[in-house]
């Protein structure tokens, strides 16, 4: 009684794909190139009025941004104040010109909504110009 040895079958790709297309699997496809997130590229701090500076007036705006396909910023709200409205409206209006990396999904560019803080923080250091505020002349440039 003799043993037979089975074979060994060595297929290159394009074989392998042609079977599993015979029968009606499909081939490999192209890689899809991951999902990327918003980047931050220009984002220069909000004006900080030197008057509420000076009066140790601050806190943290917190917002939703929709950062659209041309990376900048299609639509914000405020999601918690400042607790000074002044600060809120300098926070928006500073976000509304930063510009980011647009998030990516298969290569393309879209949207993505991100929340981001804007702090504003009185100096630990009273600067010279407050007390120039402080006796009603306008501070020194």
């Amino acid at each position: 009684m003799s043993m037979s040895r089975p074979s060994l079958y060595l297929l290159s790709l394009p074989a392998v794909a042609a079977l599993l297309a015979g029968c009606g699997g499909k081939p490999p496809s192209e890689l899809v190139p991951p999902r990327t997130a918003v980047a931050a590229i220009d984002t220069p701090p909000p004006e900080y009025p030197l008057a509420l500076a000076c009066a140790g007036v601050g806190g943290q705006s917190l917002l939703q941004v929709e950062i659209g396909p041309a990376g900048t910023p299609t639509r914000i709200e405020l999601v918690r104040g400042s607790g000074n409205d002044e600060l809120d409206r300098l926070a928006k209006e500073a976000v509304q010109g930063w510009k980011f990396r647009a998030a990516t999904s298969g290569g393309a560019p879209v949207s993505q909504s991100i929340q981001v803080p804007v702090n504003f923080t009185p100096p630990t250091v009273r600067p010279d110009a407050c007390f120039a505020l402080d006796a009603g002349r306008a501070p020194a440039s």
